[in-house]
């Protein structure tokens, strides 16, 4: 088992971070008989979605087989919804509800969400819904708007700091300031990357963990490189070598760290192609990967 399952929260209690949406969940989830029965989860990846999923599945006493986990890929549009349908009618068996979890949901097809949005439209009591996304402006207005939405951000550096030490110790380990500081730097806040790297850092002999922390930090500092490439109008020979570079790595990584470099040039008011670099980099790259990224870069470098 993976630390990230290991150390999974199992309770609202137990979440680091999103005060509020906790807050506004525990308050629903305290009055079931008046609660929505669709929420609508949207985040980046990694950031904890599918954890506050389950856990509100949990806390709606959905158990066992009652609990349905599918992702866009299976959703085949009206033959799934039917079958959905036709599920729900009967009453849950070994808990008091059924819950149905869709992933990615924004990558369903027109006929996809219009099957689930009539489910939405005639839910039966025990029935619940969450979805999952990192782009909601994908799904049909129509079924945002029959779901309680929750923007899932990315943890503070103090709440993955608090988070990483609390795993660190429970697994009798130990590892050095400048470590956890690598880590949370280039974890960007989201909870699965940056234990997925801790637990990569604690596999590795003491004398050998920096620098497969620092590893890590190198990967996202080649990221970095092609910001300021971008944003020097480097020549796209110059851009593809720094490409060719990151090929082995997350586009959807790499996406995020243009995104908050950018960002950050923009609020500073230096330069107007930061926003340039944003419209393309906006959207996730779950879609096509590694080829949607070069394409962004080039769709950039042929205006200059």
């Amino acid at each position: 088992m993976s630390l990230y399952q290991k150390y999974r929260p199992p309770t609202l209690y137990r979440v680091k971070g999103n005060a509020d949406v906790l807050s506004t969940l525990e308050g629903m989830l305290s009055d079931i008989e008046n609660c929505t029965h669709a929420f609508l989860l949207h985040g980046p990846t990694g950031c904890g979605k599918t954890t506050l999923a389950r856990i509100i599945a949990d806390r709606l006493g959905c158990k066992g087989s009652d609990l349905k986990e599918i992702d866009s890929a299976q959703f085949r549009g009206i033959d799934t919804a039917r079958d959905i349908r036709s599920h729900s009618q009967y009453k849950a068996i070994e808990g008091e509800r059924r819950v149905w979890i869709i992933d990615e949901c924004h990558k369903m097809t027109n006929d996809a969400q219009n099957g689930l949005l009539k489910i939405l439209e005639d839910t039966p009591n025990h029935v619940y819904f969450v979805l999952c996304t990192t782009d909601p402006q994908k799904l049909l207005p129509t079924i945002r708007s029959r779901c309680s939405m929750f923007q899932v951000k990315p943890l503070s550096d103090e709440d993955m700091r608090s988070l990483l030490q609390r795993i660190v110790r429970k697994e009798r380990q130990e590892i050095s300031d400048e470590v956890y500081d690598i880590l949370i730097r280039t974890g960007q806040g989201l909870p699965r990357t940056t234990i997925q790297a801790l637990e990569q850092v604690l596999k590795a002999n003491p004398e050998k963990r920096e620098e497969i922390a620092k590893q890590a930090a190198f990967e996202q500092s080649q990221s970095i490189d092609l910001c300021r490439a971008l944003m020097k109008r480097a020549s796209w020979k110059e851009i593809g070598t720094i490409l060719n570079g990151l090929k082995d790595q997350e586009a959807e990584g790499i996406r995020r760290v243009v995104l908050g470099y950018c960002q950050a040039v923009l609020l500073k008011g230096d330069v107007i192609l930061a926003g340039r670099i944003m419209e393309e980099f906006i959207n996730p790259f779950y879609d096509s990967g590694f080829p949607q990224l070069v394409f962004a870069c080039y769709s950039i470098t042929k205006d200059k």
